[in-house]
């Protein structure tokens, strides 16, 4: 078995699971501020402009996942400022999850301090191993392009429903269930 630093895929969203994701996975905020109301745990924020917003607002995350894009295209000179330097990067294709994204996150979480990990790739499917690994009551916020911040707070329920989308990806799922 491959070690965990040399970007080890272990999952891959097929196509025929991809409309899954299309639907935000809880309500979509527009306003950190009024988010953060209701945001009671840790922060694990995905992606750029959500870690931007939080940041802007006064809160840095817990956890923060970056790529320096949104959208597909790079952020801009505000965003990439605003968004502290990484701790930690680990490679991820897109469409992917890989060992070295789990493990970045599971000891993340694990260690309390505000982390960033900065993902070579893409960091889109990170909310769902983020939900499985964060403590119930924890809050895992993604952005929804063109509509705003997905809230999703981490409870039994929403571990059930990120477990299911993981298990019907491709790929190694003993290997996930090893590095969850």
């Amino acid at each position: 078995m491959s070690g965990d630093s040399d970007g080890t895929v272990v999952l891959t969203l097929p196509e025929s699971l991809r409309s899954a994701f299309k639907e935000p996975l809880g309500p979509v905020e527009t306003d950190a501020n009024t988010l953060l109301q209701d945001v009671t745990g840790p922060l694990v924020a995905v992606g750029d402009i959500v870690t931007y917003h939080f940041v802007r607002a006064g809160r840095q995350p817990d956890v923060a996942l970056v790529d320096e894009r949104t959208k597909r295209a790079p952020v801009d000179e505000a965003v990439r400022e605003a968004v502290v330097d990484a701790d930690v990067t680990v490679p991820n294709p897109a469409g992917t999850i890989t060992a070295e994204l789990l493990v970045a996150l599971r000891e993340a979480l694990a260690d309390g301090e505000a982390t960033t990990i900065f993902v070579d790739g893409e960091e889109d499917l990170a909310t769902l191993p983020a939900v499985l690994l964060a403590p119930d009551g924890a809050s895992v916020v993604y952005g929804q392009p063109d509509e705003g911040m997905v809230h999703v707070e981490v409870t039994p329920e929403n571990k059930r429903e990120m477990r299911s989308l993981l298990d019907r990806m491709d790929g190694d799922h003993e290997r996930v269930a090893e590095l969850l």
